[in-house]
């Protein structure tokens, strides 16, 4: 199934936009389907080439997470134990996937992870 991110043909009442009516989808409108970055023993990243020639990471798989403790100021790279909660979605505590908001059980303590794995390539999070 394709991701499309244009206007529908469709106004809100059910009839049909006229300006929409004789156009096509264009390719600059193309979204992609998400992955989901789940909990494993090893990293897993996959490079994908996006508009303007750029490069885009996404993380596939995850073990360690950059934590930052806000009294003393300082980030540590340390390994993810578990997922404690996941306000995204409720089956994806189930399925250990992690999204920004996501909490995780860390060497540390708790964290609340405050990056975009999809996005960014990687997990950023803040002890609470």
């Amino acid at each position: 199934m394709a991701v499309w991110h244009g206007k529908s043909g469709r106004k809100f009442t059910g009839g049909l936009r006229r300006s929409l009516r004789a156009r096509m989808r264009r390719k600059r409108e193309m979204g992609r389907i998400s992955v989901l970055t789940t909990l494993a023993e090893e990293d897993e990243r996959k490079t994908i080439r996006v508009r303007g020639g750029n490069v885009k990471v996404r993380l596939k798989k995850v073990a360690y997470a950059n934590v930052a403790d806000p009294k003393t100021g300082k980030v540590q790279k340390v390994k993810i134990l578990s997922l404690v909660e996941n306000n995204a979605h409720r089956h994806f505590i189930r399925s250990n996937v992690i999204t920004k908001g996501a909490v995780i059980e860390t060497e540390l303590g708790k964290a609340r992870v405050t990056s975009r794995p999809n996005q960014d390539g990687v997990v950023n999070a803040v002890l609470l």
